[in-house]
């Protein structure tokens, strides 16, 4: 999230009964503090627009293993929030290649949660690829790399995740390999690319009522939508 590197984190709180909000608002007030509304600037001066999109099949495919997940949220949110990247969306690349079975090894010889191929393992400095907290170290690295490498192009990510980078970079998209495809879509069906600048939408209930929050970091737990241009 290079734009709000430097920046002041500020997060709105805005009370509604409804979670869906179409557009979201950002803009510097007088200090110089970033400002995230879902109502336009109030004094009509320089704003920036973000639509809302949908971030759903992450989020359901996450929460429904999040009871196979729960013995490895710590290292989970400690390392995507570390390296910026959507703790469902490891969530669900966990789920899709070994089901949370820290001890899998795949007919190819990937190991472990992630399913990282040896060669892959030692690059990134995971001495034991069965110790899950090594492991998911190791696999959010990588995919922070494909992310980066692709412009946080989900799919291109994954599918390098799967293939490997060789053929991602021979077809020029997603390769045209049923496996392949069926991975990519399995777990990207009707989610939006990662955006650049990136705004984190969720709801939290306080005193009995939801309560919808914005910020650039996401939330510690729970679901969330990602919000950009």
């Amino acid at each position: 999230m290079p734009v709000f590197r430097s920046l002041l984190i500020f997060t709105v709180v805005v009370c509604t009964a409804s979670p869906a909000a179409a557009q979201i608002y950002s803009w510097r007030d007088a200090d110089g503090k970033l400002v995230l509304s879902d109502k336009p600037r109030p004094d009509k001066g320089q704003q920036t627009t973000y639509e809302a999109h949908s971030a759903a099949s992450i989020a359901t495919i996450a929460q429904v293993s999040r009871d196979k997940s729960a013995p490895y949220e710590r290292s989970i949110n400690a390392h995507s929030e570390r390296l910026g990247v959507a703790a469902d969306l490891v969530r669900a690349v966990i789920q899709v290649e070994s089901a949370f079975n820290p001890v899998a090894v795949s007919n190819k010889g990937a190991m472990g949660l992630m399913q990282l191929m040896p060669e892959t393992a030692r690059e990134l400095g995971v001495a034991n690829p069965f110790n899950p907290d090594q492991n998911i170290r190791g696999g959010v690295t990588y995919l922070k790399q494909l992310l980066d490498r692709y412009d946080n192009k989900i799919e291109l990510a994954l599918a390098a995740y799967n293939a490997g980078i060789g053929n991602v970079e021979k077809y020029g998209a997603v390769p045209p390999f049923k496996e392949t495809r069926a991975y990519v879509n399995k777990i990207t069906k009707a989610a939006p690319p990662v955006p650049k600048n990136v705004i984190y939408k969720w709801i939290d209930v306080v005193d009995g009522k939801p309560v919808t929050k914005f910020s650039n970091k996401p939330p510690a737990t729970g679901s969330y939508q990602i919000v950009g241009r």
